[in-house]
């Protein structure tokens, strides 16, 4: 349950036990205790790895399958499928991702890229302006 939950979420993200052991605090034989289910970490320990791993306390201690684990999203990342770009370039974005961010028909939407993931984004034009105007208010008087 929540031994195997770590132990897969620490794989998944290339992490030695040594690694979230210095992370936690803890030696890195109660890491390995942990994932054996020896011994399970206090709460205070649940909320610190909840936190580490991005993911909800639920998700770390809910028995889960090592599938159902290995798919687990990060807090507030979400995997919506696969969209196909039309002949004219056109994407459809699937319908669950545009309810979740409420985005509607004639809405603008500002395309931003990431040569690094190779990825694509799209933030909806009002969001990044009032982003730009929060920034602006922020600067100290004088520029400096």
């Amino acid at each position: 349950m929540i031994g195997t939950n770590i132990r897969v979420l620490r794989k998944r993200n290339k992490q030695s036990q040594e690694f979230l052991a210095e992370r936690l605090g803890v030696s890195r034989q109660t890491i390995a205790k942990w994932e054996s289910g020896e011994s399970l970490p206090d709460l205070y320990r649940c909320r610190v790895l909840a936190d580490h791993f991005q993911v909800s306390l639920e998700q770390l201690s809910g028995d889960l399958t090592e599938a159902e684990a290995n798919r687990m999203a990060p807090r507030g990342k979400h995997f919506f499928g696969v969209a196909k770009v039309g002949q004219d370039g056109q994407v459809n974005v699937p319908k669950k991702a545009l309810e979740r961010f409420g985005i509607r028909e004639g809405d603008q939407l500002v395309v931003l890229g990431d040569d690094s993931s190779m990825g694509i984004a799209l933030l909806k034009r009002d969001t990044l302006l009032d982003f730009a105007e929060m920034i602006r208010n922020a600067e100290p008087e004088g520029g400096e």
